[in-house]
């Protein structure tokens, strides 16, 4: 099956969520003997962070000229296209399409990512206000994907595709070893994600007044306005290490001799450090909510998001080693469950159920499309 798989959302420095999601997908489906898989990027640093696979040059997704990218994608004669997201063009398309969504986030927290253009983040909140944009979008696929049965229950419930909604999940990297049982771990706690105000990283904070002997550590990058901003919340005598960004072997050292990776976020896609931790056997402390449930399962030690208390309670919990080590072995159980290539299997399905579906116009009638016909 020729596939096309929309690798311009991949980050130039680092991998964050959406461009660790489609390059590890493209790896996992370019291995497999039934897929020609060929990459759409706009940017050559782009490359460095993706497989090596066959790619084409073309517009960026922010572009105006993504109103017609189906003019070019059609020259490909693509059996299927895949986008990680779901705002791809698709004006005059001739080829199946499977599409993306995420999450619904940004429903109820609309501000919009800081790394977008201003005119993009003005519409972003625009496109947020109702649910009728999203509608449009995902109907123009043959299929929808998702990464999560949370998200899928949800889009369910706001109606929000007429086409079959198939799970595409997220995973660990593959090969990820289990850190040794030896020495203890580190009085350190590990938190990777965004600043935004869902995540909650306030409760975390609060919680850290319990901890004195614990280092708080924040990986991910931070505006000097938002750091300010927690820095004056962080309780006396208390310890936080704000990083402002770590490479990739930084973390997992930092995640192989942490007492745990903790979140407290209010709404998640997926949560995939989560996952990430459990896969080496480093414990999980996360906020009590239908996506961590689904993707811990009851490997991690669940709080109420806005408990410092609780948090603090569980973080206690975790100085028994024989409580750590519980935690430590069913997480690296738990994260048996998930891998690239389970997931690029199914990929594969929603491709080939999308050629399936599709129909093209041609000679004043309908036929179906090429992948079809085969």
């Amino acid at each position: 099956m020729k596939i096309l798989i929309d690798a311009r959302f991949t980050r130039t420095d680092h991998h964050d969520g959406i461009s660790r999601y489609g390059a590890s997908l493209i790896e996992a489906l370019a291995h497999r003997p039934d897929a020609e898989v060929t990459m759409l990027v706009h940017d050559r640093r782009q490359l460095a962070l993706l497989p090596d696979v066959p790619h084409v040059m073309i517009n960026s997704p922010l572009s105006p000229a993504e109103l017609f990218v189906s003019w070019r994608i059609n020259r490909l004669e693509p059996d299927a296209v895949f986008c990680p997201m779901q705002t791809m063009g698709s004006f005059g398309r001739r080829y199946p399409l499977v599409l993306t969504l995420h999450d619904l986030i940004y429903y109820q927290n609309r501000t919009p990512p800081g790394f977008l253009p201003l005119p993009v983040r003005v519409l972003w909140r625009l496109y947020h206000l109702a649910y009728w944009p999203q509608r449009m979008l995902l109907n123009r696929a043959d299929v929808v994907a998702t990464i999560s049965a949370t998200t899928r229950a949800l889009m369910e419930t706001h109606r929000l595709t007429r086409r079959p909604i198939r799970i595409i999940g997220n995973a660990p990297q593959s090969g990820a070893v289990p850190r040794s049982p030896e020495p203890a771990p580190d009085k350190s706690l590990l938190y990777m994600g965004s600043f935004m105000p869902y995540k909650n990283v306030e409760t975390l904070l609060a919680g850290m007044a319990g901890l004195p002997d614990y280092t708080l550590h924040l990986l991910s990058r931070i505006t000097p306005d938002r750091r300010a901003e927690l820095e004056r919340l962080v309780p006396a005598g208390a310890t936080v290490v704000f990083h402002n960004g770590v490479s990739d072997r930084d973390y997992d050292q930092l995640l192989r001799s942490a007492t745990a990776l903790v979140t407290l976020s209010r709404a998640e896609g997926y949560g995939l450090p989560v996952i990430e931790a459990m896969a080496v056997g480093t414990p999980v402390v996360a906020a009590d909510t239908p996506i961590f449930r689904e993707v811990g399962g009851t490997a991690a030690l669940y709080v109420q998001p806005d408990s410092p208390e609780e948090f603090t309670s569980a973080i206690r919990a975790l100085d028994d080693p024989l409580r750590w080590k519980s935690a430590s072995d069913a997480g690296r159980e738990q994260a048996l469950n998930y891998s690239w290539d389970t997931s690029a299997e199914s990929l594969l399905a929603a491709l080939e159920e999308a050629a399936g579906l599709h129909d093209e116009p041609a000679g004043g009638g309908r036929r179906r499309s090429r992948a079809r016909q085969r």
